[in-house]
């Protein structure tokens, strides 16, 4: 969400980098597949299948970015940037299935056992295989953290797995070979157990940014220190961004200014805040006010008063927004609240309670926020 690339240019990378896992694994699955059969390993010819669930999964990734990139209409104005979480979710139904069924066979094989023959050939496949997968995942992976995309990391993470997995097999070959015991079906379903964790991890991912994910805190820290190293900025709260696909978010914000600066002058501040974050993240936000009073040294010590009220509570992360009227004799403020309060009402009580005592004769009003981001 908000990455500083280039959505094009991001579009391209997670595309090349789909394009060259699938050539890999479709030739990976074919020599496992030709190793496997001629061996008569099941562990060797469910590795192949996972190759080209593999190869399956990047063609997916491609389909779901270049859908993801269509432009936004009438009835979806957003975009359509969150169908990548659904490309994802997809593959991971895929790789699920895929668990599933070898571990069936795998069962199989384990309560009727057949002696595999592994060759030379057989065992240079699978060095050569371990190997590949991961030089490939490591390479996938790092694409995908570069390029902020779910589906590449999974990918990537897989393969380094599918390297691992398919080592085992060697143990097994090596088994085979001096002991004259077949350990086939329980190597293939302990893949399968591999196989089945991948698609539910990537499962549960995906399903979280579909239902809302707290944003990076290196990215709502970034947009923080952004906004609030523009002159005329005294402070940043209430950041909230909304992902609509992995590149794609818009979201508000509010900035503490001086209580003296005028209409015109805050409308210049705002587009020039938006226009900082717009060019830095590719992320819209809007912008709301808080005026700071600077000079008036009772109201300077009043809210200096209340923010040390507020830090005396355990669960508050900050207070923001404080509006002192002296003359109606009315106090407001905002109070961020960790998730970890179980009772937010209660506590909003309490510091209100703990105000109105030291600030006798004022109407307090305490505004419980939701801390949404770091």
């Amino acid at each position: 969400m908000g990455n500083t690339l280039d959505p094009k240019i991001r579009e391209k990378a997670i595309t090349r980098t789909s394009i060259i896992g699938i050539v890999t694994n479709v030739f990976l699955a074919a020599f496992k597949a030709g190793a496997g059969l001629i061996a008569g390993s099941i562990s060797v010819v469910l590795d192949a299948v996972n190759n080209l669930t593999d190869a399956f999964s990047s063609i997916i990734t491609i389909l779901g970015i270049k859908l993801a990139k269509k432009k936004p209409d009438e009835k979806h104005p957003y975009g359509y940037g969150r169908i990548e979480y659904f490309s994802t979710i997809l593959i991971a139904v895929i790789v699920l299935s895929a668990g599933v069924a070898s571990l069936v066979e795998s069962v199989k094989k384990i309560f009727s056992p057949t002696l595999p023959e592994y060759s030379l050939v057989t065992v240079i496949i699978i060095v050569i295989s371990v190997i590949t997968k991961l030089v490939l995942g490591r390479f996938v992976k790092g694409q995908g953290e570069k390029y902020a995309s779910d589906a590449l990391v999974a990918s990537g993470s897989d393969a380094s797995f599918d390297a691992i997995i398919s080592a085992s097999t060697l143990i097994g070959a090596g088994i085979t070979y001096f002991l004259h015991f077949s350990v086939d079906g329980i190597l293939g379903a302990i893949i399968s157990a591999f196989i089945v964790k991948a698609g539910v991890e990537m499962m549960l991912e995906a399903v979280s940014h579909v239902i809302g994910k707290r944003p990076d805190s290196a990215i709502t820290g970034e947009i923080k220190a952004t906004v609030n190293a523009i002159p005329g900025v005294l402070g940043t709260y209430d950041l909230i961004l909304h992902n609509y696909g992995p590149d794609s978010a818009i979201g508000s914000l509010h900035v503490e200014v001086s209580g003296d600066m005028t209409a015109t002058q805050l409308h210049a501040l705002t587009q020039k805040i938006q226009m900082a974050v717009l060019e830095k993240f590719h992320i819209f936000v809007t912008v709301g006010i808080y005026a700071v009073e600077q000079e008036n040294a009772e109201v300077i010590s009043m809210r200096t008063k209340i923010g040390e009220i507020c830090k005396g509570h355990e669960g508050v992360v900050n207070s923001h927004g404080v509006f002192i009227g002296l003359e109606e004799k009315r106090l407001s403020f905002d109070v961020t609240l960790d998730f970890s309060v179980a009772d937010k009402p209660g506590m909003a009580k309490t510091i209100q309670k703990e105000v109105e005592d030291t600030f006798p004769g004022f109407t307090v009003t305490v505004n419980c926020d939701t801390n949404y981001s770091d």
